[in-house]
C-alpha cells in the first residue's frame, strides 16, 4: 500500500484544533516515523516498534475525519507506550495497552478537543478501551456525523430489509435479518451468507423496502 511521509507542518491539516502541539510532543519524544496512508480495508492505523536502529513507526489512514484520525493515532501511540514499558511480550490489546491508551486518551479529553457527543462516548470507553480504534458501535455512529458527505453510502443498519448493497471490492449483498448483534446478508453471486456489523459502511444499490 503506497504511503507518504508526513512533514510535521502538514500533520496539522489532519488533526482537530488544539491537538497538534501535544501530538508533536509525543512524536518528537519517542522519535516516531509517522506516515499517512490511503484508505485500507482492514485497519485504520498500524504500529511497528523500534528495532535494529529503526525508529518507532506509526501509520494512519489519511481519509479519516480529524477526530477519527486523532483517536486512531492515540490508539497507536498507546501501543508504543506499552512497548516502551513492557517490551513486546504482552498481548497486543491486553491490560498494558488498555492502561496506556486510556491515560493518553484521558489527557486529550481534558483539553476539550472533542465535540461533546464524541467526548461522552470516549469517556464511556475509558472503562474498557476497544481493541480497534473507533470500533465501538456508538462511537462509530457519532464519528460518522463528522465525515465528509458521501451520497449513497450508509451503515448496514440504516438499510431496509432485502435491500441490495455493495462493499469495497465490488461484491453485492442482500440485507437479511439481524441475529444477535449482526445482520445476516446473502452474497448475490454465490448465495453464501455472511455476518455484517450494524455499522459496516456500504454502498446502496437498490432499496427493496416496497
Amino acid at each position: 500500500m503506497p504511503k507518504k511521509e508526513s512533514p510535521l507542518h502538514q500533520l496539522n491539516t489532519y488533526l482537530p484544533e488544539g491537538s497538534f502541539d501535544d501530538v508533536v510532543s509525543y512524536l518528537h519524544e519517542y522519535k516516531v516515523h509517522l506516515t499517512v496512508t490511503r484508505e485500507r480495508k482492514s485497519v485504520l492505523g498500524d504500529y511497528r516498534n523500534s528495532h535494529f536502529n529503526k525508529n518507532h513507526r506509526i501509520s494512519v489512514n489519511g481519509n479519516l475525519n480529524k477526530y477519527s484520525f486523532l483517536i486512531t493515532l492515540l490508539h497507536e501511540l498507546g501501543h508504543l507506550l506499552a512497548f516502551e514499558k513492557h517490551g513486546n511480550r504482552i498481548p497486543p490489546h491486553g491490560a498494558q495497552w488498555k492502561n496506556e491508551f486510556g491515560k493518553i486518551l484521558a489527557r486529550f479529553i481534558t483539553k476539550k478537543i472533542f465535540p461533546p457527543d464524541i467526548e461522552a462516548e470516549l469517556l464511556q470507553s475509558l472503562q474498557n478501551p476497544s481493541a480497534s480504534s473507533c470500533a465501538e458501535d456508538g462511537l462509530l455512529r457519532i464519528l460518522k456525523r463528522y465525515d465528509a458527505d458521501k451520497p449513497g453510502f450508509f451503515f448496514v443498519e440504516e438499510l431496509s430489509l432485502n435491500s441490495l448493497f455493495k462493499v469495497k471490492g465490488g461484491k453485492t449483498f442482500k440485507k437479511g435479518n439481524k441475529v444477535r448483534k449482526r445482520y445476516v446478508c446473502q452474497d448475490v453471486a454465490t448465495g453464501r451468507l455472511f455476518l455484517f456489523s450494524p455499522v459496516a459502511e456500504v454502498e446502496l444499490v437498490k432499496d427493496n423496502s416496497e
